[in-house]
């Protein structure tokens, strides 16, 4: 079986930087092990896999050890395919996802996503995170993911997190973020308990970033740094009960599997 594989970096404007995906275009679902075993061996954060066509496609993403509900950047580049390669000269592609409808356009020189709000809402702190960070957070709340709030931006470059401890964690990911210096806010991204310690740039992450910080800072557009060591930027707005996170996506190679 050959299988068309794409790797592109998402919320960059080059290769090298951004998050690095796989994209697969498929002519039917292949057994859950299949897609898992490919997205183990890509070992990438995530591997998108599309079925369909004419501008509408069933995703899924997967992680190194497991499926996701929701990821951004994957959905970025797989869009990023359809509009270049897949169905060239296409501006607006729709994904059925399982957490629903998931719309991307082309916007001048990036692609917008529309993806749910999650709002994140304030929670005691969970038992072992400050051991796990290295430093206490200001504030905490949850939504999938755990989102600690801290003072500046260098406490949250700063960080060396515990990756043991993080795993340990009742929670799919942990979102830090502070106030940024350039930016309207930063961030950083841990999924250990993934197959993901950190993760490069995260566009689900910002389901919930979003809400929160444009109730702090009073506005619904946002600019936006993950300041991982890789980076990115992503240009965000609030909308109700949906979020549009936007950037630009690099690709890197293109190439066939062979199982």
């Amino acid at each position: 079986m050959r299988i068309p594989i794409y790797q592109l970096d998402a919320f960059s404007e080059r290769p090298f930087s951004g998050n690095p995906a796989a994209v697969c275009p498929l002519e039917r679902w292949l057994e859950e092990a299949t897609l898992q075993s490919i997205a183990a061996e890509n070992n990438l954060s995530e591997t998108a896999f599309l079925v369909g066509g004419s501008g509408r496609y069933e995703i899924r993403w997967f992680t190194p050890t497991s499926e996701v509900d929701l990821c951004g950047h994957a959905t970025l580049a797989s869009a990023r395919v359809v509009f270049d390669r897949l169905e060239a000269g296409r501006s607006e592609v729709s994904f059925a996802s399982a957490s629903g409808p998931l719309l991307v356009q082309r916007d001048g020189d990036r692609l917008a996503l529309d993806f749910p709000s999650r709002p994140a809402s304030p929670c005691p702190e969970p038992a072992g995170l400050t051991e796990a960070l290295g430093r206490a957070p200001r504030e905490v709340l949850q939504a999938r993911d755990t989102m600690a709030v801290f003072a500046s931006e260098e406490d949250v470059r700063s960080l060396a997190p515990d990756m043991e401890r993080l795993g340990r964690l009742d929670t799919f990911g942990v979102i830090v973020t502070a106030p940024g210096l350039s930016v309207d806010f930063v961030s950083r991204f841990f999924a250990p308990r993934k197959g993901v310690p950190e993760d490069p740039v995260t566009g689900s992450a910002h389901c919930s970033l979003i809400p929160f910080w444009a109730e702090r800072l009073g506005k619904t557009r946002l600019l936006a740094r993950q300041i991982s060591p890789r980076g990115g930027t992503l240009h965000c707005e609030l909308r109700g009960d949906r979020v549009t996170i936007a950037g630009a996506v690099a690709t890197y190679l293109e190439g066939t599997i062979e199982i």
